[in-house]
């Protein structure tokens, strides 16, 4: 039994144990090759890979059911394959996104926003070119914006109508669409421009996808290759979530840059407003300022040096006749009368040779102008502030005028009253005093008459004196008539203008015709003390300036007294002994020194006929001793004294003293 079992034993082992054996073998190897294509899969091995090996490498050889399981664990290895490796690249796909969404998120330059885009796009799906296009909603089509890859310029500046090419069918339509080869793909609209930029970019293979915000379509993105292929949906889904991103991101730089812009504009209004604001506050402070000037009563200096603080400047003032009436911090001269007529029509402050000058206007008339100098760049804040000073100034001018209206009329009245002696005299004093008119002071009367200046134009000059001499002006019986406190108070010596008032007079004239560009013509008499000798001195003067304009004297002024002989004759109060004193007092003055004969040899000149040998005869002296005393005549009356006119005043004067009575009032030495 031993030897039995021992020997089927083994047999029965042999046979157990070979076929065993021979099933192990078979069941290692299809275990191997299940436990490789693990291996495989996690080593990401390529799919050749996943092949079962030839039968010459697989040792013993499988059975059809092992060799079955083998085959189905191989096309299971494989699609676990292909769907790790779709997850992989969804994950890259995904991390590429998230990336593109940080990257967009960062840029804020809407050209760094679009030029990341495409590049992104291009790294993403791996084309040849990729670009983008924005649509025009004013001129209704699409046009190429950014482009990377691209090396056509054509190409680079082409624009699709609505409808037109790939591009502008995804633009009309809001959808992607792709083309394998877009030279025969005749799904779409192609025109010669559209065909002649793709062909001269080389492109086939075109994918495009629409730029949404919302419902609307902003642009078109596109990834192109050069070669023909088929875009697979995986690619377009990845193009259209980056286009959608991007869509975003550029709505968001476009916001980003509007609101920069904004706060640019804001900011500028911001300075504007404040610097507006600035000069309102800076005009209303200088208008109150002069305003309060005026309503203080301050004078034209006043504001004008007012005016010259606040536009930091040199100012003048002049009237509508372009008189000086005030001046500050400059030297410069009257401004042109162009420059003020051209600020009255426009109504605006005018710049002349860096000047400023602005008419003082209240309604249409002119009252004046002010001139500002040291600001040939004054701003339009200043401008506005000079011109508002001109409103100010006008505002001043109308209250000084309606001012000096009102004391004219009293002052005219006073006048009328002093020429007329028509009011009681002992009211005349208080009511001069009133005026600043002291007629307990020695007074002169002046008649004024002007050929060419206009009669209110003369009143205007004489009340300018009047009001700076503390005097009275105004008009009596159609004449200008001035009362001025007499410089001179007595008549002068000689038949000219000397200390009396005739020099008064005298200086009148040229003042007055330089101020009004014209001859002025000047009668005076006085000077009178006490209400009740006016009306005299007004007749007198009167009569002398007539005299003057007979006698063809037009600009001068003088009083009777120096009007000679026709003087005496025209006087109410004949005062001959002044005469001769006018006439010969040097000489009579003289004799009386000096104890000599010059008078009775200047009378014997005349009676032998002005000759000078029958005058020495007749004085029983010398020819060269009559030549010598003739000299000494001639070094006392004048160099003048043998002309017509002066000879026959000395005639008169001469046969006045020979006759004139001892209790005369004008003594004189004896002939």
């Amino acid at each position: 039994m031993p030897t039995t079992g021992n020997t089927a034993s083994p047999g029965t082992g042999a046979d157990t144990g070979g076929g065993t054996g021979t099933g192990a073998g078979q069941s290692w190897t299809a275990l191997r090759h299940l436990r490789h294509l693990l291996d495989l899969l996690d080593q990401g091995a390529p799919a050749e890979q996943f092949a079962p090996p030839p039968a010459s490498a697989r040792g013993p050889r499988l059975d059809e059911p092992d060799a079955a399981v083998v085959a189905e664990a191989t096309r299971v290895a494989l699609r676990i394959r292909r769907t790790l490796g779709q997850h992989r690249r969804r994950e890259a796909e995904l991390a590429a996104l998230f990336d593109t969404a940080g990257d967009l998120a960062r840029l804020r330059d809407p050209d760094a926003v679009l030029k990341a885009i495409v590049r992104r796009a291009k790294l993403l799906l791996g084309t040849d070119v990729t670009y983008l296009s924005l649509n025009d909603d004013e001129a209704g089509d699409t046009y190429m914006r950014v482009t990377d890859g691209s090396v056509s310029a054509a190409f680079q500046q082409v624009r699709l109508g609505m409808g037109e090419g790939l591009g502008g069918l995804v633009a009309s339509t809001a959808r992607p669409y792709s083309t394998g080869d877009y030279r025969d793909d005749r799904r779409f609209r192609h025109t010669t421009t559209i065909d002649g930029a793709v062909t001269e970019e080389g492109l086939r293979a075109i994918l495009g996808v629409p730029l949404r915000l919302g419902t609307r379509v902003i642009g078109v993105l596109y990834a192109a290759d050069r070669t023909a292929r088929t875009f697979t949906p995986d690619e377009v889904a990845l193009l259209s979530s980056l286009a959608d991103h991007a869509a975003i991101a550029i709505d968001s730089a476009r916001l980003l840059d509007e609101t920069r812009s904004a706060l640019v504009d804001l900011n500028a209004a911001s300075r504007t407003i404040e610097a507006h604001s600035d000069a309102m506050r800076r005009a209303e402070d200088a208008h109150d300022r002069l305003t309060d000037l005026v309503l203080r009563g301050a004078d034209i200096s006043d504001v004008a040096t007012a005016i010259g603080a606040v536009l930091q400047g040199g100012t003048l003032i002049h009237d509508a006749d372009g008189t000086e009436l005030a001046r500050s911090g400059t030297d410069s001269g009257q401004p042109s009368a162009r420059a003020v007529a051209a600020s009255r029509t426009g109504g605006r402050a005018v710049s002349a040779d860096g000047t400023w000058v602005c008419a003082v206007l209240a309604g249409p008339e002119l009252l004046g102008s002010i001139a500002l100098t040291g600001r040939p760049d004054l701003g339009d804040a200043d401008r506005r502030l000079f011109e508002r000073a001109g409103v100010v100034t006008a505002l001043l001018l109308l209250q000084r005028r309606s001012v000096a209206e009102a004391e004219d009329r009293v002052r005219g009245e006073l006048l009328g009253d002093l020429l007329t002696g028509a009011a009681d005299p002992a009211s005349l004093p208080a009511r001069a005093r009133r005026v600043g008119v002291n007629l307990d002071h020695p007074h002169a009367v002046f008649v004024l008459h002007s050929a060419t200046a206009p009669r209110q134009r003369l009143l205007a000059a004489a009340a300018r004196v009047a009001h700076s001499r503390k005097g009275l002006a105004g008009l009596h019986h159609d004449d200008v008539v001035l009362v001025l406190p007499a410089e001179h108070t007595g008549p002068g010596p000689g038949p000219g203008p000397g200390p009396g008032v005739g020099a008064d007079a005298a200086g009148l004239a040229g003042e007055l015709g330089q101020g009004l560009g014209g001859p002025v013509t000047v009668g005076a008499a006085g000077p009178v003390t006490g209400p009740g000798r006016f009306p005299d001195a007004h007749a007198e003067a009167l009569r002398c300036r007539t005299a003057l304009r007979a006698l063809g004297r037009e600009g001068s002024g003088a009083a009777l007294g120096d009007l000679g002989f026709l003087g005496v004759l025209l006087g109410d109060q004949t005062d001959l002994g002044g005469y001769v004193r006018r006439t010969l007092g040097p000489v009579l003055d003289y004799d009386a020194r000096r104890g000599t004969e010059l008078v009775h040899t200047l009378r014997t000149y005349f009676d032998e006929g002005t000759s000078r040998s029958r005058a020495a005869e007749a004085l029983h002296v010398h020819v060269n001793t009559v030549v010598q005393r003739l000299d000494r005549i001639g070094r006392l009356l004048g160099h003048d004294w043998q002309r017509p006119e002066r000879a026959l005043e000395l005639q008169l004067a001469l046969r006045v003293h020979r006759v004139q009575r001892p209790d005369d009032s004008a003594a004189l030495p004896p002939a």
